[in-house]
């Protein structure tokens, strides 16, 4: 009886943090809701450890991909495909940057604070497209 439910909290305590997990769906979209031009709706995401974003292709021609150098360490990159979804198990806190590549200067970027974060000072380093860091700049405003 005692290993049984020793066994019974065991297995509910490992499977515990996965049972509220969350997923969050980001539509790609040539207009937004807002009247803007080539965005990931919503473009600002605060999720936990262990949360799934959904990148949805509901308009043609847009991937999801995280951005050079604007991941935390430690964490794993992702690419989509264009036309296509994909989902991501994010697990290492930190800010995500996330781009459309083909409409990145365009300003297609969303950003993914994963816990209780800051934005690093690096993260808008680099060769940032004018309007993407506008509207990386205004999304972490959020944080």
């Amino acid at each position: 009886m005692i290993r049984t439910l020793a066994t019974t909290l065991a297995l509910t305590a490992l499977m515990g943090s996965a049972a509220f997990a969350e997923t969050f769906e980001v539509q790609m979209l040539n207009k937004g809701s807002d009247g803007e031009r080539m965005v990931f709706e919503p473009a600002f995401v605060q999720a936990a450890p262990g949360d799934t974003i959904k990148f949805i292709a509901t308009d043609k021609g847009h991937n999801a991909e995280v951005g050079k150098d604007m991941l935390p360490d430690g964490a794993d990159a992702f690419k989509g495909k264009i036309n296509e979804e994909i989902e991501v198990t994010l697990d290492v806190e930190g800010v995500y940057g996330v781009i459309c590549k083909p409409h990145y200067a365009m300003g297609m970027v969303m950003t993914i604070a994963v816990g209780d974060v800051t934005v690093p000072d690096s993260f808008l380093e680099g060769r940032v497209p004018k309007r993407a860091k506008e509207r990386f700049e205004a999304q972490l405003g959020n944080l």
